[in-house]
C-alpha cells in the first residue's frame, strides 16, 4: 500500500514526517493553500520590484556585492549564476537521506509564502522527491549563516538540469536524471535562485534525522544500564522515586522510572539483598539516572528548537503582504542565520558524550572483576587466562569515547568571517551537525558493547532471571550474538547489536 503523502501546506512539519520522506520515501504533496500562498508572494514581489528601488538579491548582487544594481534584462542570469557560482562544496557526498530531508525542508519553507518562489519551481522540488531523483551534494562548504549556501546550490543545480544526481542507483548528470524521471528543468526568475539556496535546511535536516537516531540510542542506553545493574549484582535502592522527587530534575526522574520498570520482577536483585557487604555502587551505576537524565533534558532542548525550526521561513529577503497585498514589502534581515540550530547541535554532541562515557565505565566495571561481589569472571571469560573473553571490547569502547570527546568542541563558538566581511558572524552549524552525527554513530557502538558485556554478565547468574524488560533486551542481544563459550572475534557481535539499536529494536522497552 502506498503511504499517504506528507502535505506541504504551510504548516510546520514534524521530524517524523521529515524522516518518513527522507528514509522511507514517503511522497510529498503541495496543498492548494501553499500554492495560493506562493502565488500571492510572487505577485507581491512584482509589486516590490515596480517601485524602481534596489532590493537585495532581487535586483542587486549578493553578499559584499549587494551595492551593485542589476538591470532587469540580467535578472535571470543573476539567479542562474548565483546557483552555479555557489556550488563550491567539497568532500564526500551527503547521504541520500540527508539530501532528501534537506529538499523537503526547503520546499516546506518556500510554501509558507514569504520567498516569492513560483509554484512550478516548488513543484519541481517535490517532483525530485517523489521520483527518487537525489542531487549529489558535497558535505563540506557551508558556514551556516547566509543559509546553507553551497549544499543547497548543489541541489538547486539539478533543478536547472545541471550538476549531478542519483536515480535508481545510478549517478547521472542533472539533466539526464530529470529526463529519465520525466521531469523538465526550470528557468529561474527574479529572486528564485536566492530563495533556493538561503535557509538552514541542511542543518535542520541533519538534526531531524539525528533525533530519530538519538531517541533509539537513548532507549538502548536505558536497557543497557538496567541489564548492567543486574549483571554486576548491583542494588536498585538508588532508584527509589523519593530520591528523584527530591532531586527535582525531569530527565533524571524519567530515566529512573524507565530503569526501574526494566528491572521489575528481577530475581537477581533480591538474591543478594542480605549479607552483601557493599554499601553503594560506583557512580556509573548509582548516578546513571542523573547523568542519563541530564543528557535527555539537553536533547529535549535541542528537539524543542528543532520543532520551532520545522515551522520556520529561513530565507532573505522576506516578502510580506500584511495589509492584504496593497503595499507589499521586501525586508532584508538575517532569518537565514543558523545559530538557532548550531547551538542545539553542539549541545547534542555533549549529551551523546555522556551517554557513551558512562556506558564505557560500566563496561570497565563488568570486565575488571575488581568487585568480587559481582560474581563475574575477569573479562567475562569462560576460562580466564587461556581465553581473553571480552577484554578488548573495553579498549574499543575507550577508543570510541576518546573520539567522541574530540567531537564535543563546539563549532558554533569559533567565528570566521566571509564575503569580504559583510557576513562577519557565522554559525558553522553544518560542522556542529556533522560532529553530532559522527558522535552518535560512535556512541551507538559503545552501547552495543555494553549490551554485549551485560548479556554475558547475566549468564553468570543463571538460573536467576532479571526483570521482564531486561530479559527482553537480553533476548534481542542473543538473537544476533550467542553466549560466549570460547573466544571468538567480538567485532561481528558488536556490529550486529549496533544494527539492532539503529533499527529501533530497543525502542519503547
Amino acid at each position: 500500500m502506498t503511504p499517504s503523502p506528507v502535505q506541504i501546506d504551510g504548516s510546520a512539519l514534524t521530524s517524523e514526517q521529515v524522516a518518513d520522506v527522507a528514509r522511507r520515501a514517503r511522497p510529498v504533496e503541495i496543498a492548494p493553500a501553499a500554492d495560493s500562498a506562493m502565488k500571492a508572494s510572487r505577485a507581491a514581489l512584482e509589486g516590490v520590484m515596480a517601485d524602481g528601488q534596489a532590493h537585495y538579491g532581487i535586483n542587486t548582487g549578493f553578499g559584499s556585492l549587494s551595492r551593485q544594481r542589476i538591470d532587469d534584462a540580467d535578472l535571470r542570469d543573476l539567479q542562474r549564476n548565483l546557483v552555479r557560482s555557489h556550488a563550491a562544496g567539497v568532500g564526500e557526498a551527503l547521504g541520500e537521506d540527508v539530501v532528501r530531508a534537506m529538499l523537503v525542508l526547503l520546499v516546506a519553507s518556500l510554501a509558507r509564502g514569504h520567498s516569492a518562489i513560483r509554484p512550478e519551481t516548488a513543484r519541481l522540488i517535490a517532483g525530485l522527491l517523489n521520483a527518487g531523483v537525489t542531487p549529489v551534494v558535497p558535505s563540506i562548504g557551508s558556514v551556516g549563516a547566509s543559509g546553507d549556501l553551497a549544499p543547497l546550490a548543489h541541489a538547486a543545480l539539478v533543478l536547472l538540469g545541471e550538476g549531478e544526481a542519483t536515480y535508481k542507483g545510478e549517478v547521472l548528470s542533472g539533466g539526464e536524471a530529470l529526463k529519465r524521471a520525466g521531469l523538465a528543468p526550470v528557468t529561474l526568475e527574479a529572486k528564485e535562485g536566492l530563495a533556493l539556496i538561503n535557509g538552514t535546511h541542511l542543518m535542520t535536516a541533519r538534526l531531524s534525522l539525528l533525533w530519530e537516531d538519538l531517541d533509539r540510542l537513548f532507549d538502548a542506553a536505558l536497557a543497557a544500564t538496567a541489564m548492567s545493574i543486574d549483571a554486576c549484582r548491583g542494588t536498585d535502592a538508588f532508584l527509589d522515586p523519593r530520591v528523584y522527587r527530591a532531586r527535582n530534575q525531569a530527565g533524571a526522574t524519567r530515566a529512573a522510572d524507565r530503569i526501574r520498570a526494566l528491572l521489575d520482577g528481577s530475581e537477581i536483585l533480591p538474591s543478594h539483598a542480605e549479607n552483601d557487604p557493599r554499601v553503594q555502587d560506583p557512580y556509573s551505576i548509582r548516578c546513571s539516572p542523573i547523568v542519563l537524565g541530564a543528557a535527555w533534558d539537553a536533547l529535549r532542548y535541542a528537539k524543542g528548537r528543532l520543532d520551532d525550526e520545522l515551522g520556520a521561513v529561513t530565507d532573505n529577503p522576506l516578502i510580506f503582504t500584511d495589509d492584504g497585498g496593497a503595499n507589499p514589502v521586501a525586508i532584508s534581515a538575517g532569518a537565514f542565520h543558523g545559530m538557532p540550530m548550531a547551538i542545539p547541535l553542539d549541545t547534542c554532541a555533549i549529551a551523546i558524550a555522556h551517554i557513551a562515557g558512562i556506558s564505557e565505565r560500566r563496561v570497565y566495571h563488568m570486565l575488571s572483576a575488581f568487585d568480587e561481589q559481582s560474581h563475574l569472571p575477569p573479562y567475562l571469560s569462560p576460562k580466564p587466562g587461556v581465553q581473553s573473553g571480552l577484554m578488548i571490547v573495553q579498549y574499543t569502547s575507550a577508543a570510541l569515547c576518546n573520539e567522541i570527546i574530540t567531537l564535543c568542541a563546539p563549532a558554533s563558538v569559533v567565528n570566521i568571517p566571509t564575503s569580504a566581511g559583510m557576513e562577519d558572524y557565522n554559525s558553522f552549524g553544518p560542522t556542529s551537525a556533522r560532529q553530532a552525527d559522527r558522535a552518535l554513530t560512535l556512541a551507538r557502538r559503545v552501547i552495543a558493547i555494553e549490551l554485549l558485556c551485560a548479556a554475558q554478565g547475566l549468564e553468570s547468574h543463571r538460573p536467576l532471571r532479571s526483570g521482564a524488560g531486561v530479559e527482553k533486551a537480553h533476548g534481542l542481544v542473543r538473537s544476533v550474538a550467542s553466549k560466549l563459550v570460547e573466544d571468538r572475534p567480538p567485532a561481528p557481535d558488536i556490529s550486529a547489536i549496533e544494527a539492532l539499536i539503529r533499527n529501533g529494536a530497543f525502542t519503547g522497552m
